[in-house]
């Protein structure tokens, strides 16, 4: 039977409302900070990305993963903390989803697999839509292969169920070489919408004398342990930070 002119019309301003709907529903966002490899300053990207969020009044629920270091839980005692070790606690995540727009997680080292097989486990797609969020992996790489290696490893299996942001790490080499002549920089970029952003690098005995303290840029602003010319290089390494973070906010905030 031909559906009259009039139904069709209704229906078809119906399905455009829920269309409009869907664009316009605010997203959640899931972050996690997550490079197989060890050292590529997965923590300290941490620590300051949630700095930047509360500096910038952004609700959020931050979660640490590490259960040898918990650098993020010392930064910012506020955090929550997940035995991974403990497959259940995974849970947690979403559980802090259902309730917080916006959730971020300091991946330990070693742990691609475990996300990989859970993710898998839950079906991952289908709870990010029954939750109405986006997940984002935040990548930091070095000068080093086996960074590039765990990057390449992620996005050849996530494929298109994230989004994507490669923090260029220069605490130890200015030289990306080796990712930027890989194939999965092209991959991201071209096929995943990627996208980089570059955590400058911080002076040995600045980085030393913050985790001495255990404070934050933002906290050594005002501590005597730091001199005029210090906090002048911490607040000026915090500006190019925030503003590159600033270039990729649509990948790492809700949306409204």
């Amino acid at each position: 039977m031909t559906q009259p002119k009039s139904n069709r019309r209704a229906s078809a301003g119906h399905a455009s409302l829920k269309f409009a709907d869907c664009i316009h529903r605010p997203m959640k966002r899931l972050i996690l900070i997550l490079n197989g490899k060890g050292g590529v300053g997965k923590s300290f990207f941490a620590v300051n990305l949630i700095q930047y969020l509360k500096d910038k009044g952004i609700a959020h629920v931050a979660i640490d993963s590490d259960n040898e270091n918990s650098t993020l839980k010392r930064f910012h005692p506020d955090a929550r903390f997940l035995d991974l070790e403990n497959r259940r606690e995974l849970d947690g995540i979403f559980t802090a989803l259902e309730k917080a727009n916006l959730v971020v997680m300091d991946c330990r080292a070693a742990s691609s697999d475990l996300f990989i097989e859970y993710f898998t486990e839950i079906d991952l797609p289908a709870v990010l839509s029954a939750l109405g969020a986006a997940l984002t992996l935040v990548m930091p790489v070095n000068h080093e292969s086996d960074s590039v290696d765990q990057i390449q490893r992620l996005a050849d299996h996530f494929e298109t169920q994230c989004n994507y942001v490669v923090v260029r790490n220069a605490a130890h080499s200015d030289s990306f070489a080796l990712f930027e002549s890989a194939a999965v920089r092209t991959q991201l970029a071209e096929r995943l919408g990627g996208r980089e952003i570059t955590m400058t690098r911080l002076q040995d005995w600045l980085v030393e004398a913050l985790n001495d303290e255990n404070l934050t840029i933002t906290a050594s602003a005002k501590h005597p342990a730091f001199s005029l010319l210090d906090r002048q290089r911490l607040q000026s390494w915090q500006r190019r930070l925030y503003a590159g973070i600033e270039t990729v906010t649509d990948l790492l905030l809700p949306t409204k």
